[in-house]
């Protein structure tokens, strides 16, 4: 009887150490998915604060501004829309669209690919990649006569998303349930009267 009691003594005890090392092994899978999670959220507010850099560097900042005052006229010149249309090397010192739209795309990429949080990018700057999917898209249009639709398909992509976004949020995306401050317009009046 004592070997039997030392037996399922041994029994219990072993029973025992596999429940506590199963609890070991579940926390530790908590912990470390608590870590990939923080990673992530780490690497994506890392790509975000990059796109905001790169947003804000002179040379995208120029090419934003001849998208807005200068490429409408350029492309009612044939010749300027030929560079476009045919296949090779666009250059961007001569075409700065590219740019816009090389930035644009690359950005799309790393949507597409959740590298950065899709809603997150959406509600900081669905307004202007729906701006300049708009001033582009016929840019866009000339670049794919040669080179397939698959020419700037990240760019589309986004406004994709962002026009839906607009369509979800059209005045913005302010939590619903959060009060709103009164904003005085106080130049309004003088600015009406001008």
């Amino acid at each position: 009887m004592t070997v039997m009691l030392g037996s399922q003594f041994f029994d219990v005890l072993n029973a025992s150490v596999q429940v506590a090392t199963l609890l070991v092994f579940g926390g530790t899978a908590v912990a470390a998915l608590a870590q990939i999670r923080h990673l992530r959220a780490s690497n994506e507010l890392d790509a975000l604060l990059r796109i905001t850099e790169q947003l804000r560097a002179d040379e995208l900042q120029a090419a934003f501004r001849y998208v807005e005052t200068e490429l409408e006229s350029k492309l009612a010149d044939p010749a300027y829309r030929a560079e476009l249309g045919r296949r090779g090397f666009v250059d961007a010192r001569t075409h700065p669209e590219m740019t816009v739209c090389n930035w644009f795309n690359e950005v799309g990429t790393l949507v597409k690919n959740r590298l950065i949080d899709e809603r997150t990018f959406l509600d900081l700057f669905s307004r202007l990649v729906t701006y300049y999917w708009g001033r582009l898209e016929g840019t866009i249009a000339l670049l794919r006569r040669e080179r397939g639709p698959g020419q700037y398909e990240n760019f589309e992509y986004l406004a994709m998303l962002a026009l839906a976004w607009r369509d979800r949020h059209p005045n913005g995306a302010y939590p619903p349930r959060a009060k709103r401050l009164q904003i005085a317009d106080v130049w309004k009046e003088p600015d009406t009267d001008a």
